[in-house]
């Protein structure tokens, strides 16, 4: 099955990537990372060059971009099923 993939977002630098695309993943949105192979053999951090773009299958983009803005507004709540507090 060959999936389509849209990009939902951009990271500066391939940390910052890494990080949203772990994120999608443990909210079960598959994502792959596109960026320069400059990046990551001289470790550019900022700059055209150190951009990544987030990929996702197109089906699941509406859900990645809503997650990757409340990411970025900070309005992220981990749901830990501890109702004690």
């Amino acid at each position: 099955m060959d999936d389509k993939y849209i990009v939902v977002g951009t990271a500066s630098g391939v940390l910052e990537a890494e990080i949203q695309r772990s994120l999608l993943k443990s909210r079960g949105i598959e994502a792959r990372l596109s960026h320069e192979a400059l990046t990551t053999i001289y470790g550019f951090g900022i700059g055209p060059l150190a951009e990544v773009e987030i990929l996702v299958p197109v089906e699941m983009a509406s859900d990645a971009r809503q997650i990757l803005d409340n990411y970025h507004a900070n309005r992220l709540v981990e749901d830990d099923g501890d109702d004690s507090s």
